[in-house]
């Protein structure tokens, strides 16, 4: 478990609380909106040993893939209405389809 990236909603509530002890606030949308990102880019980094591509949301919710030359590399759109509610429908599978989509995003290359 790792309160860094949250991978489930107990991890994202466990966020929260933590934000609110140091007084700060933050919203469950923000929390799982920057972990599926940081899920995405973790699984990147790990299929390129490295950090060499960035995960960036576009406007429409669309995670864009650039690579270390800042080319599109790939994209990865949610399946349900946005990240929050594939996240809270089932993170396990959303996390298996990220291991795959970065699979697929660094073998097209």
């Amino acid at each position: 478990m790792s309160l860094d990236v949250p991978e489930n909603m107990e991890e994202v509530a466990m966020k929260i609380a933590q934000y609110q002890v140091r007084g700060q606030k933050i919203t469950e949308e923000e929390v799982i909106t920057t972990a599926v990102q940081g899920i995405l880019q973790g699984y990147l980094d790990e299929a390129l040993e490295g950090h060499y591509d960035d995960v960036k949301m576009a406007v429409d919710g669309t995670l864009v893939v650039t690579d270390v030359m800042g080319d599109e590399a790939g994209q990865v759109k949610p399946t349900g209405a946005d990240w929050v509610a594939d996240f809270k429908a089932d993170a396990d599978a959303l996390e298996e389809r990220f291991a795959h989509e970065a699979q697929r995003i660094v073998g097209n290359r």
